[in-house]
């Protein structure tokens, strides 16, 4: 502020004063108590860099969420399937309500082959127990019902589940062992089955200088998906070699 001053020595008048520093001042704030900057500390240290956060995984091995309801869970609960469970002895067994040599394998086989997905009982005891019925059973009847087992064979191996994935592979080896003519008719659809058996071929039981009394189950994914190749090239004619060698590189034939 401007003072002027009389003669006297006193204050006359009180102006204020104009200009950038009056601007400044009008536009002070005071500070609110206990939000000073007095008490704190600087320092001439280099900051923590931010982590690099980790690349998230493709998860192309994980096994996927199997599906709550299939085909055959349906046809079951419906009524619609000639098959069921026999408590009379001591293990559980299946019963035919109808002669397997009867029934149309068009419209069931696929059924019982959608059901290798489902995971709770009654329905994959009698998928399971069922299938393995039709398929000796079937002989040249399976032929002409091939191209409608791939899908549902293909969604079963995409599962990536242990247990379904060794209940499909020895229905698989079952199929191959039926007719040569139908583990020929096999090979066009080899596209289609064994990118899934390429990528779980090498997933073995890392068991170290122990001894693997699980043996007599073979349920080795590892070792059941090289017994199925094996299987394929052997039954499925001059042909078969080559397809399995284009789809899985690391296979090597068993025949010479």
């Amino acid at each position: 502020m401007d003072y002027s001053f009389n003669l006297g020595g006193t204050a006359a008048s009180k102006k204020p004063a104009t200009g950038a520093g009056a601007r400044s001042r009008s536009t002070f704030k005071p500070l609110i108590k206990c939000a000073g900057l007095g008490g704190n500390t600087s320092s001439i240290a280099k900051k923590k860099e931010a982590p690099i956060p980790k690349k998230p995984k493709s998860g192309i091995f994980e096994a996927k969420p199997v599906v709550g309801s299939t085909v055959f869970k349906m046809c079951y609960d419906r009524g619609d399937l000639p098959i069921v469970i026999d408590f009379l002895g001591a293990n559980r067994k299946i019963a035919w309500i109808v002669e397997v040599d009867k029934l149309d394998y068009h419209h069931y086989l696929p059924i019982f082959f959608h059901g290798l997905r489902e995971t709770a009982d009654p329905y994959k005891f009698l998928a399971d127990q069922g299938l393995a019925s039709l398929i000796n059973a079937g002989k040249d009847r399976i032929l002409p019902v091939l191209p409608q087992l791939i899908i549902p064979i293909k969604e079963a191996l995409q599962t990536k589940q242990p247990e379904i994935v060794v209940k499909t592979l020895r229905h698989l080896q079952n199929l191959v062992k039926t007719s040569e003519i139908l583990a020929e008719s096999l090979v066009p659809y080899y596209r289609q089955i064994l990118p899934v058996m390429n990528l779980l071929k090498h997933r073995n039981k890392n068991m170290g200088d122990k001894i693997d009394y699980s043996q007599k189950k073979n349920d080795n994914i590892g070792d059941l998906i090289q017994e199925t190749l094996e299987l394929f090239e052997k039954h499925g004619g001059e042909d078969a070699y080559i397809n399995i060698k284009y789809m899985i590189p690391t296979y090597e034939s068993c025949m010479f």
